[in-house]
């Protein structure tokens, strides 16, 4: 179970290069409107005995001691990339906190990309989409295209729709990354047509600068899970690799 510091790393990632993480989260909890059953931060109701969260002033100092001990050391630093132990949008301060690290960023690191690791459900507030437009990469959660296997796999802590979600990321005009989770369980399967091919239209739909497919990479706290290998998840996403979509995929 991952438990962060407000900013911590930089560590490899597999997606984003020398990724130096941000958590606006509980250090020592989680805070997620979502309770995904893949999460590597485990279950919602098992992170709950830390509720603070950090401001946009503690997010500037802690952020500002980190570029400068990296730049003096010399560390590298592909993306700022905001994850955590949860939903960083959540954060009611997100907006000003992006303002805050793309200064820092252009001050320090002026190469680097500033990342977002989003469930997307806030998409649909002003506040929070202009802020995520500010953004180098907004990459936008969407793991299943119907309403009852989004409550199966990601459990949403109040009312959500894939239809509303799909509207609000409309407006991106297709400047986001979409990210999704691919995985078997006992009760559902990523690769089977019914979801296959109604995410697939979601993509097209939606005609998203990049997709990003992934599986587990670390244990999960939900039993009876399957990982997909590279190998399948290259065929199922083939053709739209074939319509002209950049598709990353990671195992």
């Amino acid at each position: 179970m991952m438990r962060e510091e407000i900013v911590f790393g930089p560590i490899h990632s597999r997606r984003l290069g020398s990724s130096l993480g941000i958590n606006l989260l509980p250090e020592k909890g989680k805070l997620c409107n979502f309770d995904c059953i893949y999460c590597e931060c485990g279950w919602n109701k098992d992170g709950r005995e830390d509720k603070v969260i950090p401001d946009a002033e503690k997010l500037r100092q802690a952020l500002q001691a980190k570029l400068e001990d990296c730049a003096a050391k010399g560390i590298p630093i592909d993306s700022i990339t905001f994850s955590g132990d949860g939903e960083p949008t959540l954060n009611p301060d997100f907006p000003e906190i992006i303002d805050i690290t793309i200064a820092l960023r252009d001050k320090y690191f002026p190469s680097a990309k500033v990342s977002v690791l989003s469930n997307a459900t806030r998409v649909g507030k002003p506040e929070v989409f202009q802020a995520l437009r500010k953004v180098d990469n907004p990459i936008l959660k969407l793991d299943a295209p119907t309403d009852q296997l989004v409550q199966r796999i990601n459990q949403p802590q109040g009312e959500y729709h894939v239809r509303d979600v799909v509207e609000a990321l409309r407006k991106f005009e297709g400047d986001f990354v979409l990210q999704t989770m691919f995985l078997r369980s006992p009760d559902f399967d990523s690769s089977s047509p019914e979801v296959l091919n109604g995410w697939m239209e979601i993509v097209r739909e939606l005609r998203p600068r990049e997709v990003m497919v992934y599986t587990l990479d670390r244990e999960a706290p939900a039993e009876g899970l399957e990982k997909f290998t590279v190998e399948e998840m290259e065929s199922l996403i083939r053709p739209l690799r074939e319509e002209g979509f950049k598709v990353q995929v990671r195992g």
